[in-house]
């Protein structure tokens, strides 16, 4: 299943705060007057001059080296095809926040008004002084070629149409493992090519290279077979596959044959043709949105095929992601004058290879917990995989330096791979990891205001990606109403529950006025309590007609949790609840505590949070390194609230001898490995601290919130922490983002306790 996206969902996500999804973020310090005589006049005349005299001094003073032109026309625009620049601009926005997810590369999406691909040859080329590198983008064919091959020839940076190489690279890397795993020789296979197109020439090219014999391949464009000999729809791309063959159309091109490559439409390729493939077919269904024949029909005919798409619900998923941010990365590193085909065959080779690779637990877990081993569905490395960067970046690297095209040297390729993965020390996918868990085991979770429009929103997003089963507590057509007015389509994906008329109310009474019997609750008070929204949530979780509850953002912290410690109450062994952030900022994920609930925490207090909390952080696939925060480290100061962190870190190791956890030491020190080694050698805490345990509510709570006004941390939570079952409390007046997050979150702590 394909995630819905409405209209004008997408139209606010564009538009909504600052505009587009880019900005520009200076590096260095712009706070004084000496800030601006060094970043512009008088001081930015010195490097101007150095550059001058080296103009490869560029590298080193500017940005350049890490900086990425998205050039497109806007010709051929994903399924758009020719919209034009200003229309395609949000695709090539998208392109450059790829990039910088995925690479940490920086990039100026760059539209140009240019028709033919001479117009487009002449404004390229005339950026070669800013940029380390151009990505072409959605150019139609046959300009795409035309244009590509005059700038490799004339730049001495590196240029890469993707819509070409990436989708050849995926897929060459995906067909390598299919013919292992099917016994097939790459030189005895018959391949069928559906499309003509920039991928499709360019996927055929590489696979020759690589070992296809070219009267083995037959491609089909919308005319059929491109066959010796014919005249009509031809240009001198098409004309360089010309197969001396009978067929004449993709049916009878289909017949006998090993591999279907399919970068056309969808329902272009039948089921009968699937039939009349040879022994063991592979069958690469890369069109977009939907493949030219879904897995279901092929299983349907066959069950001795192995088949990619370009679908991430499907197995084997063909993404260009896995490619073009970590080849410019390696290119860039080594400031490669090109990327020749030497560097495409190496990172194609690394894909390979990472697909034969043990996949880690982290990967295995955030695609369903289903064990993955190579083999006929998995043939091609996950897009989420964070060992990718590593494995392709440092083979594209090694190519350029063994090929002749590099400028820079490495000398030590691990200490490469080492500084690869701390580019992406941001938040570690941590978001993306979370809705993976979550949808590995859908959960119920109610919502106490269930008719508040932001929540009704937030619940569209967990039906469209999956998340959660929302249950809507409230007036049944009042809330029908809203959704009416807010467009929005549910389906029969969640539940409107009205307390006054739930046919089950007599025995949330009873089990209420059973609880609460001997805490003053007459029969009464019971009856009228589970009239109210927040107890009548608490109560559908407890006896088990939800998994989790999400409320809190029209009412007090507080006032929400009351009804939660009454009708649910603490775990077992657990004298305090407790509140968390995950704050992920620039260098990472960290999870700070008790940021909500325990005002000043004794001793045993501020070790229960802490086994909590590395609990918690464990369930989000996080090792966790505790740091038990103060204002003096190690017994520098004396003074009752710093022995007060000794203690807790006594309990905590007692408790749980197997856990990194240290103590007590100023904050600069727990996040600072290089200052915590010279400083703290003894002490057990290795690497940065990613939990950390705050000595009050005043320290947590102030620190939490400055690092996401100040800091522009994105904070998650709070996460409530010690409860018996899933149940979380939004900030008052919490975004439609929030709640979603926090519903995620909800959902794979009620999958782990299920």
């Amino acid at each position: 299943m394909i995630e819905k996206i409405r209209d004008q969902e997408a139209l606010d996500y564009h538009s909504q705060g600052r505009k587009g999804k880019l900005e520009i973020t200076p590096t260095k310090p712009f706070s004084t007057q000496r800030d601006l005589s060094l970043a512009y006049t008088p001081g930015v005349a010195v490097p101007c001059l150095a550059i001058e005299k080296n103009p490869e001094d560029v590298y080193k003073y500017t940005a350049k080296g890490n900086l990425v032109a998205v050039v497109s026309n806007g010709t051929a625009v994903l399924g758009l095809g020719n919209i034009g620049p200003e229309a395609g601009k949000p695709v090539m926005e998208g392109k450059a926040v790829l990039f910088k997810k995925f690479a940490d590369i920086d990039v100026f999406d760059i539209e140009i008004n240019a028709k033919t691909p001479q117009e487009i040859i002449n404004v390229v080329q005339a950026l070669e002084p800013t940029f380390g590198g151009i990505n072409l983008e959605d150019i139609k064919a046959p300009d795409c070629f035309i244009v590509e091959e005059h700038l490799r020839k004339s730049m001495n940076i590196p240029v890469f149409h993707d819509d070409q190489h990436g989708t050849a690279i995926i897929s060459a890397a995906a067909l390598l493992n299919a013919l292992e795993i099917g016994n097939k020789k790459i030189g005895d296979v018959k391949v069928v090519y559906n499309g003509a197109g920039a991928a499709a020439i360019a996927c055929a090219n590489l696979q020759i290279a690589l070992g296809v014999k070219k009267e083995n391949l037959i491609m089909c464009d919308t005319k059929g077979v491109i066959y010796k000999g014919r005249k009509n729809d031809m240009n001198p791309y098409k004309e360089k596959f010309e197969n001396d063959t009978p067929a004449r159309t993709l049916a009878d091109a289909c017949v006998g044959a090993d591999v279907f490559v399919g970068l056309s439409v969808k329902g272009s390729m039948t089921k009968e043709m699937v039939k009349s493939m040879a022994p063991n077919p592979i069958i690469f269904a890369m069109a977009n949105p939907d493949p030219e024949i879904s897995p279901e029909d092929v299983k349907s005919v066959r069950d001795d095929v192995i088949m990619a798409t370009g679908r991430s619900d499907y197995m084997n998923q063909v993404n260009n992601v896995l490619g073009f941010p970590f080849i410019f990365r390696g290119a860039l590193d080594v400031r490669a004058t090109t990327i020749n085909e030497e560097m495409k065959h190496a990172a194609v080779k690394a894909l390979a290879q990472l697909a034969k690779e043990d996949v880690p637990d982290s990967v295995i877990k955030a695609y369903g917990g289903t064990p993955i081993t190579f083999g006929k569905e998995y043939i091609i490395p996950k897009p989420l995989d964070p060992r990718a960067l590593r494995y392709v970046a440092t083979a594209v690297a090694k190519a350029a330096v063994d090929s002749g095209v590099a400028r820079v040297q490495i000398e030590d390729w691990e200490k490469y791979g080492d500084k690869l993965e701390e580019r992406l020390g941001r938040s570690k996918r941590f978001t993306n990891l979370l809705f993976m868990k979550a949808r590995q085991k859908t959960k119920r979770i109610i919502f106490p205001e269930g008719d508040e429009e932001k929540i009704l929103r937030a619940a569209q997003i967990l039906v469209d990606q999956n998340l959660a089963l929302p249950i809507l507590v409230g007036n049944e057509e009042k809330i029908q109403n809203k959704i009416r007015d807010l467009h929005l389509e549910f389906d029969s994906h969640v539940e409107i529950v009205d307390p006054k008329t739930f046919a089950q109310k007599e025995q949330f009474v009873e089990e209420f006025y059973r609880l609460r019997q001997r805490k003053g609750a007459t029969q009464f008070y019971a009856e009228r309590t589970m009239q109210q929204r927040f107890y009548f949530a608490m109560m559908m979780v407890r006896l088990g007609y939800a998994d989790g509850v999400v409320g809190g953002l029209t009412t007090n912290y507080p006032d929400a949790i009351r009804p939660a410690l009454q009708v649910i109450g603490m775990k077992e062994n657990i004298k305090n609840v407790s509140g968390m952030y995950a704050v992920v900022a620039k260098k990472g994920t960290y999870f700070f505590s008790d940021t909500t609930v325990n005002i000043d925490p004794d001793a045993e207090t501020l070790a229960e949070i802490a086994l909590l909390t590395a609990q918690t952080v464990q369930r989000f696939d996080v090792e966790p390194r505790v740091a038990m925060l103060s204002f003096s480290n190690f017994g520098s100061t004396n003074h009752p609230r710093s022995e007060k962190i000794k203690r807790a870190v006594q309990i905590i190791k007692a408790k749980n001898p197997k856990l990194m956890v240290d103590g007590e030491m100023q904050a600069d020190t727990a996040v600072t490995p290089e200052l915590l080694e010279k400083e703290f050698p003894f002490s057990s805490l290795k690497g940065a601290a990613n939990v950390l345990i705050f000595p009050s509510l005043n320290s947590a709570n102030i620190a939490y919130k400055l690092m996401g006004r100040i800091g522009e941390a994105e904070l998650i939570g709070p996460i409530l922490m010690g409860m018996a079952k899933p149940v979380h409390v939004l900030q008052r007046g919490a975004e439609v983002v929030d709640i979603v997050n926090m519903v995620a979150i909800c959902a794979v702590e009620a999958g782990d306790l299920h």
